[in-house]
C-alpha cells in the first residue's frame, strides 16, 4: 500500500508541475510577460513560500538543470567549429572584461558600505556578475537575434562564463578562513589540469571519428526510438564525461554539439533533443522559483527590490559600454538588457561561501534572493527595452509597407547589388516582380530609378505572408546576411510549401548549409563572376578562347564533385581537387598500349600509369 501512495505521490506532483506551466505560459503571454517570468512565478506559488506543494525545490533543480545541458547542445549544434575559432576573441577579450568589471564594481561596492568582508564581497561580485544563461539565450532565440552580431557577442561572454566557472570553484575555497584549498597543493592541481584536457580530447575525438558512423548504423535500422535514444546519450554522455573531470555539465554538452554541428544528422539531433530540453527548462525556472525564501523578501523588500533593480542597472551599463565600443547604440542596449539577471551559478558560489563560513545564513538568503529577484526583472526589461527602441528608433518606427497592389510571381528579397541585377534580368522579360527591402535609403534610390520596392523585413514570417509569399511561384533571396539568408530559407521551407527558394549565398561553408535547409538554388555571390575573371586572364596569356573555355567547366565541374564530397564527409573533404590540372582526354580509346622506344619514354609511360 505504501509503495502505490509513494507512486501516486510521484504521479501528483507531476501533475502539478505541467498543470503549473500550462496554465501560467498563456496567462503570462497575455499580459506581455515572458514564459520565463510565467514558469518563476509558478515555482513561488507551488514552492514551500507559497502553497507548499513542493518543500524541497533541490530535487527538482538536480534534474531541472538537465534542460541548460541540452540548450546548450542546441546552440552548439548551430555553431561549426570554424566560427567558434572566429569568436575566440569576443569570448576571452569581452567575457573577461565583462566579469572582471562589473565583479570588482558589485564587490567594491559591498565592501566600501560594510555589507560584507573582503571574502565576501569577492564571492558576493563573482556571483552576481554573471549572467543567466538559460534567460538569455531563451530571449535571444524568442527574438530570433542569436545569430545577429551583438547576439553572437551576447553569448561569447555566456560561454566564457560558463567556462569561469570551473576555476572559481577551485579557488573560492582559498578563500576561507583557514585560507588553504582542500586540493593538495600544486600536484593536485596538475593533475586536475590534465584530468580536464583529457576528458576534452576524448570527447573532441569521439565527437570527430566515432559519432557520424555511430549514427549511420543507427539510421540503418530505420529505429525512431534508437535514434532518440541515442541523441540523449551523446548529450547526457559529453555533459557526464566532462563533470567527472570537474568541469560544468553544460560546457560539455556545447562541446558535443559544436563537434556535430557539421553532422549529416545534426537536424535528426534537433528534432530529438528539442521537446526534452523545453520541459526541463520549464522545470529549472519553476525550481528557481521555489528556491526564493519568501520570508526573507517579505522582511527586507526593500532591500532587496533596492538591491535587484542596482544590480540590474549596473551589470547593463558595463555592457553597455562594452559592445558601445564595436556596436550601434541600438545592440549596445539590447545586449546590456538581455545580461542582467543573475546567472544559475549564482546559486552554487553563494552556497559554496556560507559552506566556508565567508556569509552568515541570512547574507547567504538575501544574496540568492537578490539573484533569483534580478531574474524575474530580466525578461521585462528586456522586453521593454526592444519595444522602446522599436518605438524610438527612426528605422524601428516604421511598418511594412501595404502589399495589398503586390501580385508578383518572384518575391525578391533585398534590393542591393545582387538584387538589382536578379531584378533586371526578371523585369526584361516581362515576369511580374515584388520586391521588398529594409534599407528606407535604398528604397528611396530605387523610386529615382523607376523600381517599386516595397519596406519590410524578409526575415519576418509576418512580412512574407502579407507580401503574397504564399501565391508566388519563386522566392530569391538577395540579401548579403548569411545568417538573415539562411533564417529567411528556414521560414519559407517550413511555411510555403511549392514555392521554390533560390539563395544569394555567402561562401561555401554558407552554400553546404543552405543545401541542408532544403535550398532549391543556390549561388556564391563571387564564384560565377570568380571564374569570368579567371577565363579572361587565360585569354590574356595567349590560350585560345576554346581551351580557356573548357578550363572554367572544369574548374566548375570539380566544385561541384567537392560539393558532394563534403556533404558527405564535412568541409574538410575533396580538398584534393582544389589543386587538380585539366588533362586533355584522347577522342576515342587507343587499342593497344603504348610502346617505349627508348628510356627516357619508357620512365614517362610509366609514371602516367594509374597506381
Amino acid at each position: 500500500m505504501d509503495q502505490r501512495s509513494d507512486e501516486f505521490g510521484i504521479l501528483a506532483l507531476a501533475l502539478v508541475l505541467l498543470a503549473a506551466a500550462v496554465v501560467s505560459v498563456p496567462i503570462a503571454r497575455r499580459i506581455g510577460l515572458s514564459a520565463i517570468v510565467a514558469y518563476l512565478v509558478a515555482g513561488i506559488i507551488i514552492g514551500p513560500y507559497g502553497i507548499a506543494v513542493f518543500r524541497t525545490p533541490s530535487s527538482i533543480l538536480s534534474v531541472a538543470e538537465l534542460g541548460i545541458v541540452m540548450l546548450l547542445f542546441l546552440i552548439g549544434l548551430e555553431l561549426e567549429l570554424g566560427k567558434l575559432l572566429a569568436m575566440r576573441r569576443a569570448i576571452v577579450g569581452l567575457g573577461t572584461a565583462q566579469l572582471a568589471l562589473t565583479a570588482v564594481a558589485i564587490g567594491a561596492f559591498a565592501f566600501y558600505f560594510g555589507l560584507l568582508s573582503w571574502r565576501g564581497a569577492v564571492i558576493a561580485g563573482l556571483a552576481l556578475a554573471m549572467s543567466a544563461t538559460a534567460i538569455a539565450l531563451q530571449i535571444l532565440e524568442e527574438r530570433g537575434q542569436l545569430q545577429q552580431v551583438y547576439g553572437q557577442r551576447a553569448f561569447a561572454i555566456l560561454l566564457f562564463q560558463d567556462m569561469a566557472v570551473v576555476p572559481l570553484l577551485a579557488l573560492l575555497p582559498l578563500l576561507g578562513e583557514g585560507g588553504e584549498g582542500p586540493h593538495g597543493g600544486p600536484l593536485a592541481a596538475l593533475r586536475s589540469v590534465a584530468l580536464i584536457g583529457g576528458a576534452i580530447a576524448f570527447v573532441v575525438v569521439a565527437g570527430r571519428y566515432l559519432l557520424n558512423p555511430f549514427f549511420r548504423l543507427l539510421a540503418a535500422t530505420g529505429s525512431r526510438e534508437a535514434m532518440t535514444a541515442a541523441a540523449l546519450l551523446v548529450v547526457l554522455g559529453a555533459a557526464l564525461i566532462m563533470l567527472a573531470a570537474g568541469m560544468s555539465m553544460a560546457l560539455g554538452a556545447f562541446l558535443a554539439g559544436v563537434l556535430l554541428a557539421e553532422s549529416n544528422y545534426r537536424h535528426e539531433l534537433e528534432a530529438d533533443i528539442e521537446p526534452f530540453r523545453g520541459l526541463l527548462l520549464a522545470l529549472f525556472f519553476m525550481g528557481i522559483g521555489m528556491s526564493i525564501d519568501m520570508s526573507i523578501v517579505r522582511a527586507n523588500v526593500l532591500l532587496i527590490l533596492a538591491g535587484a533593480v542596482g544590480l540590474t542597472v549596473l551589470k547593463a551599463s558595463i555592457v553597455y559600454l562594452l559592445f558601445r565600443l564595436t556596436c550601434s547604440r541600438a545592440d549596445a542596449l539590447r545586449a546590456g538588457s538581455v545580461l542582467t539577471g543573475a546567472g544559475e551559478f549564482a546559486f552554487v558560489l553563494v552556497p559554496l561561501g556560507a559552506s566556508l563560513a565567508i556569509f552568515d545564513g541570512q547574507q547567504a538568503n538575501l544574496l540568492t534572493a537578490i539573484a533569483a529577484t534580478t531574474m524575474l526583472f530580466g525578461p521585462p526589461a528586456a522586453t521593454l527595452t526592444d519595444f522602446a527602441l522599436r518605438r524610438w528608433s527612426r528605422l524601428d518606427l516604421r511598418e511594412p509597407d501595404d502589399f495589398s497592389d503586390a501580385h508578383g510571381s518572384v518575391l525578391v528579397i533585398g534590393f542591393g547589388r545582387f538584387g538589382q541585377i536578379v531584378s533586371q534580368c526578371l523585369l526584361a522579360e516581362g515576369v511580374d516582380v515584388t520586391i521588398i527591402d529594409k534599407d528606407p535609403d535604398m528604397i528611396r534610390d530605387a523610386g529615382r530609378f523607376g523600381f517599386k520596392v516595397y519596406y519590410g523585413d524578409g526575415t519576418r514570417l509576418d512580412v512574407l505572408r502579407a507580401s503574397g509569399a504564399a501565391a508566388v511561384r519563386l522566392i530569391a533571396v538577395c540579401i548579403d546576411d548569411r545568417e538573415a539568408a539562411s533564417h529567411v530559407v528556414d521560414l519559407a521551407h517550413a511555411e510555403f510549401a511549392g514555392v521554390k527558394i533560390f539563395v544569394r549565398a555567402y561562401d561555401r561553408r554558407h552554400t553546404l548549409q543552405l543545401i541542408a535547409k532544403g535550398a532549391d538554388f543556390n549561388v556564391r555571390e563571387t564564384f560565377e563572376s570568380a571564374l569570368v575573371f579567371g577565363r579572361k586572364a587565360l585569354e590574356e596569356l595567349a590560350f585560345e578562347p576554346e581551351r580557356a573555355g573548357a578550363v572554367i567547366d572544369f574548374v566548375r565541374a570539380r566544385d561541384q564533385e567537392r560539393f558532394v564530397l563534403q556533404q558527405a564527409g564535412g568541409v574538410a573533404a575533396g580538398r584534393n581537387l582544389l589543386r587538380a590540372r585539366m588533362v586533355q582526354e584522347p577522342l576515342s580509346e587507343p587499342e593497344r598500349e603504348a610502346t617505349p622506344l627508348n628510356p627516357e619514354a619508357e620512365a614517362i609511360i610509366e609514371s602516367e600509369k594509374p597506381a
